[in-house]
């Protein structure tokens, strides 16, 4: 699809959306929503509230509110009007808050009214709107009385949105992606994905990451589909959904607990023609209970804040448990070793990659940026890989998750697919801690509710050199992750640091 005369990629989705004005879009339940004419209208009329409220094109805009139609119609507001949608999750902390909106320097901050006490003393003087229908200072109450405004134009350099990075390590950073970026990947993923005027999406995810805001929803306005748009993962409620549609995107925990009702069967899922997974490692029981259960094999993919979605298993072609497929249409991808050279096919290394899907920096970071790319514009992933011989990417971890135990290197994601193997282990991370004696002790945090630690060892033993096995196991209720499914291993680290500090452990 070639670009339109502006760069905005609002006006890519208008140039769709806009002939079908009266198909549903977001559909909540109990039957409210919005059509794809009533959202462009909303979107045109918060678009012009936001101006009117400072702010102009290449401004900020900080919105921190619950999942709503409205809160997706002003991310769309804040393309339209050519402003950088910045979006936080709602459980975020104050302090947390505080320094994003240091960082960010937003224009407007947009609160849910239950926040605007608590959010007042860090906006400082910027603008501070909330999404509440009622009362002064809110957006969808101003926006009554304000006539819309017309796309703005923008370059594809031009800045569409400032996501933060998880910050598992150190402080969060800002990723900034341009209008280009995000029209490339909703492009290149519509299109191998095969979406088309008869979809129907299935939208259990938040708003405030790529996942749920740019790659479900992308997807859904190129074709102009309907979109079930649950407030939250809800079991009944996506059960309730399935039967009438045809795609959904979701985390492996989301399928796993699909998988624990009785009532997610073959039946349930006629209509389906794709279940993606994305946001965390999709455990390969899980790929595999999901096709006995439904027939149906989940397309696993790989994507990140700072490039979208990078990689995907195929459409038509075999679907590989514990892989995340072939780059997109123009994204390269390279596996290289510590000295940056490119490693054979099977080799494990960091994963790199380049394209026009790409962010264009960490705001605010020119040094972090510019150490975090090749002098031949690659990007420098961190993530841990190999290719196949028909180049198929297997992740094996982060880069910083790696453990270096009496001088030797051991990846995580090894270990933990042995360790989840065995029946009694449900789930595991393995970490690397500080020990007295080998610098790190490869740990095991297993949710396990009675460890048979004979099978463990001999699983282990079977698989491992020994000195890849753990030095010690603990088990858990649960593993912590954050809202996308990610497992925490940073909290886990900060939490058992002093586990080795005993000369004798």
């Amino acid at each position: 699809m070639p670009p339109p005369a502006s760069g905005n990629f609002a006006a890519v989705l208008r140039r769709v959306t806009g002939p079908a004005a009266d198909r549903p879009f977001l559909i909540e339940p109990g039957g409210a929503g919005l059509t794809y004419g009533q959202a462009d209208d909303l979107a045109a009329r918060l678009a012009a509230v936001l101006t009117s409220s400072g702010a102009g094109p290449g401004d900020r805009v900080l919105v921190q509110v619950d999942k709503s139609p409205t809160a997706v119609a002003l991310y769309l507001a804040c393309l339209h009007a050519g402003m950088v949608h910045v979006p936080l999750n709602p459980a975020f902390t104050d302090d947390e808050v505080g320094f994003f909106i240091a960082d960010a320097d937003p224009a407007v901050v947009v609160t849910d009214p239950a926040r605007v006490d608590r959010m007042a003393p860090l906006t400082h003087s910027r603008a501070l709107l909330t999404l509440s229908a009622e009362g002064a200072g809110t957006l969808t109450a101003d926006m009554a009385t304000t006539d819309p405004i017309a796309i703005v134009d923008r370059d594809d350099h031009d800045l569409a949105a400032l996501l933060y990075t998880s910050g598992t390590t150190g402080r969060p950073k800002g990723a900034a992606l341009s209008h280009a970026s995000l029209r490339h990947n909703a492009e290149a993923l519509h299109q191998i994905w095969h979406f088309r005027a008869t979809d129907h999406l299935v939208h259990a995810l938040p708003i405030f990451h790529v996942h749920g805001l740019f790659v479900a929803l992308h997807c859904a306005m190129l074709s102009a589909i309907p979109v079930t748009f649950l407030p939250r993962f809800d079991v009944d409620a996506v059960i309730e959904a399935l039967p009438s549609a045809t795609v959904m995107m979701g985390v492996p925990t989301q399928y796993s607990r699909l998988l624990a009702d009785d009532r997610f069967t073959a039946e349930l899922t006629d209509s389906m023609r794709l279940f993606t997974s994305g946001s965390a490692p999709l455990p390969d029981a899980v790929f595999e209970s999901f096709i006995a259960r439904t027939g149906q094999r989940i397309c696993e993919r790989y994507g990140m804040s700072e490039a979208g979605i990078i990689t995907s298993n195929p459409y038509d072609g075999d679907r590989l448990a514990g892989t995340v497929g072939h780059p997109l249409p123009g994204v390269e991808l390279r596996v290289v070793d510590t000295d940056g050279r490119v490693v054979t096919a099977g080799t494990t290394g960091t994963v790199e990659i380049k394209g026009p899907h790409l962010f264009s920096g960490y705001w605010g970071l020119p040094s972090t940026t510019a150490a975090a790319h090749r002098d031949d514009g690659f990007f420098v992933t961190d993530d841990v890989g190999r290719l196949d011989a028909s180049g198929r990417l297997t992740l094996e971890g982060r880069a910083g998750d790696m453990i270096i135990s009496g001088g030797e290197n051991i990846y995580p994601k090894e270990i933990e697919l042995i360790l989840d193997s065995v029946p009694c282990i449900a789930e595991s991370a393995v970490i690397g801690l500080p020990h007295p004696e080998f610098g790190e002790g490869v740990t095991a945090v297993v949710v396990a509710a009675s460890l048979d630690t004979d099978a463990v060892e001999a699983a282990l033993g079977a698989s491992l050199a020994r000195f890849k096995h753990p030095k010690q196991i603990l088990t858990v209720d649960e593993l912590p992750r954050n809202a996308m499914g990610k497992v925490q291993k940073n909290r886990l680290r900060e939490d058992l640091a002093e586990l080795y500090a005993n000369p004798s452990a």
